[in-house]
């Protein structure tokens, strides 16, 4: 069963659930606005199913308010960015912003985000980036979430590793590819576990090595409502694509990781942050001429009139998904697992969020 609410009134619900736990105002209507972006693209696995998670590192100290960014390196076109375990939706659009500004100036820039809390969907930084009319490039890490198996393996040795590239089109949405280097990200298994959308075939893989989709393979025992804590389960995520997906996770782990100075994913770091090296290129400096749009709009048109492999499908290019689920979601609400929502709205209660406001948001 699911619950299906409007998408700005659960964007303030989530902001009220935040700024009762401690946030700001600002922030937590930052937060709110992220999370349901995610949903609203159909990427319900970085959505609202994190806001009992997020409630809970907040309250333990592990993951910060309102930070503001350290800038530890600042050359014309480089920036080192230290998060400081603040909020992914607070700190990501600050480092967001320097490389940006950084690639107006100078056609060209390169910012790592280290110390992170959870950035959320990471296509929303390569939208934003897209809406300045700036391509951009994002590799991303996880330090201290060890969740995926290396191919040839059945320990975990990888974070999620995101991969995501952003190119604008002008008067069009932005081609965007935003993926983990997982089969699922971990956000999937989370959502499965509530009564969500079930796992692929074969996207976790047990200790013996035996393929599996039951989510108590990565988290173990748990309840309806309850956290799931993946350090309980003793199965692991498949990277995707075999020895590809496997090594594209490995060099994100390198580049958003080590390179960040947020280091590689390691069980004994314990704390989660997540680490980015992201580029930013001005198209117009590239491309004096203009002949990049003009080609993009050939080619997606090429890449499009490829005859369907079966008879109703259709060929889709990055972002197309994402930008048609947005529109059928902002007209119908959000739909929520019933476990979700009765998560949520647990989370709710013990920040102390006003019952009242609880019951506009359930009725």
């Amino acid at each position: 069963m699911t619950v299906t609410i409007k998408a700005k009134a659960l964007e303030a619900f989530v902001a009220d659930i935040f700024a009762s736990a401690g946030c700001s105002t600002e922030e937590g209507g930052r937060i709110g606005r992220y999370l349901v972006s995610a949903n609203l693209s159909g990427h319900d696995s970085h959505g609202v199913v994190r806001v009992p998670r997020y409630a809970t590192q907040k309250k333990n100290g592990t993951v910060l308010a309102d930070v503001t960014v350290d800038v530890v390196v600042d050359t014309p076109v480089i920036a080192v960015i230290d998060g400081k375990y603040g909020f992914g939706q607070t700190v990501t659009p600050q480092a967001a912003r320097i490389g940006i500004e950084k690639c107006r100036k100078n056609g060209l820039s390169a910012v790592t985000l280290r110390n992170a809390g959870h950035i959320g969907r990471v296509g929303d930084w390569a939208e934003m980036a897209a809406e300045a009319g700036l391509v951009s490039i994002h590799f991303v890490n996880a330090a201290g979430s060890v969740l995926v198996a290396p191919f040839g393996g059945v320990e975990r040795r990888f974070s999620t590793a995101p991969y995501c590239v952003g190119i604008p089109r002008p008067g069009q949405d932005p081609l965007v590819l935003d993926f983990a280097t997982s089969i699922v990200a971990e956000g999937k298994v989370l959502v499965a576990s509530q009564g969500g959308k079930k796992l692929p075939d074969g996207a976790l893989i047990g200790p013996d090595g035996t393929p599996g989709s039951d989510p108590h393979l990565l988290y173990g025992p748990y309840t309806p409502t309850g956290l799931r804590d993946y350090r309980q389960g003793t199965g692991a995520i498949r990277a995707f694509g075999d020895h590809k997906g496997s090594g594209l996770a490995f060099m994100c782990e390198m580049l958003g990781g080590s390179l960040s100075g947020n280091g590689a994913t390691d069980p004994k770091r314990g704390r989660f942050a997540n680490g980015m090296l992201s580029f930013y290129l001005d198209p117009k400096v590239f491309d004096p001429a203009g002949f990049f749009p003009g080609d993009i709009a050939k080619y997606v048109d090429f890449v499009k009139s490829s005859k369907p492999a079966s008879d109703g499908g259709e060929v889709l290019v990055p972002g197309e998904p994402e930008v048609r689920m947005r529109k059928t979601r902002l007209t119908d609400g959000v739909p929520l697992p019933d476990d979700t929502w009765a998560a949520i709205v647990e989370t709710a209660r013990s920040v102390g969020l006003d019952e009242r406001r609880i019951q506009q948001t359930t009725m």
